[in-house]
């Protein structure tokens, strides 16, 4: 199927050691058996591999083909955990919402403010997946045609405890509650103003506990 076009293996660093000579053998001649099949057949495709397992300590452990990882590793890059690149939680919290707000024939369409400022907020240790999976549990539980914060997970809305108190962190915190009360809590202005990206903002907000005034 996969023939003139791109194979995607995700996980590549659990797969059998078994699995890992097959594979192997099927990069270096590109030929391959159908199971129960007895005639050789040619395929030519683009492999993209991904794993969340650092593989050098695989190999090292014995439980990862050395020569399969320089087979695969032609190109690679490292890809940022969700809470460092926390601009991409809108584009993809609306791509899960339309995608189950059809599996599931929810009147579902879009997310609140609140809510996506609490997504802003939350670190997703389990990255995408886990907001995959946040965005489907609000689909299924929600009860209009927004999204609240109620509908999230209650993982989504702690907040982590305040750092130690120090002068420093106090003065910063100070700064940047009267810049947000400045500009009306509008995140795009006062990061601006502070020097820092919004990502950042966010972190410092979780951070410090600020909330918008009532």
């Amino acid at each position: 199927m996969a023939h003139g076009g791109t194979l995607f293996l995700d996980e590549i660093g659990e797969i059998s050691m078994r699995m890992q000579i097959d594979l192997l053998q099927v990069l270096e001649d590109r030929v391959f058996y159908r199971v129960g099949g007895t005639q050789p057949l040619e395929a030519y495709f683009r492999v993209i591999a991904a794993t969340n397992r650092n593989i050098e300590d695989a190999i090292k452990n014995g439980i990862f083909r050395q020569d399969l990882y320089y087979r695969l590793n032609v190109i690679s890059f490292k890809m940022p955990p969700l809470r460092e690149r926390k601009e991409d939680i809108p584009l993809l919290a609306e791509h899960f919402l339309h995608r189950f707000s059809q599996e599931t024939n929810r009147p579902i369409k879009k997310i609140s403010r609140n809510a996506m400022d609490e997504m802003m907020l939350y670190e997703w240790p389990g990255n995408v997946r886990e907001l995959e999976n946040a965005i489907e549990r609000a689909v299924v539980v929600g009860k209009g045609h927004t999204i609240m914060p109620d509908d999230l997970p209650i993982f989504c809305r702690e907040h982590v405890s305040p750092p130690k108190n120090s002068l420093l962190r106090e003065v910063e915190k100070a700064h940047i509650f009267e810049i947000l009360n400045e500009n009306r809590w509008n995140i795009a202005k006062s990061s601006k103003m502070l020097g820092i990206d919004r990502s950042t903002l966010y972190s410092k907000i979780k951070r410090y506990k600020l909330s918008k005034p009532a």
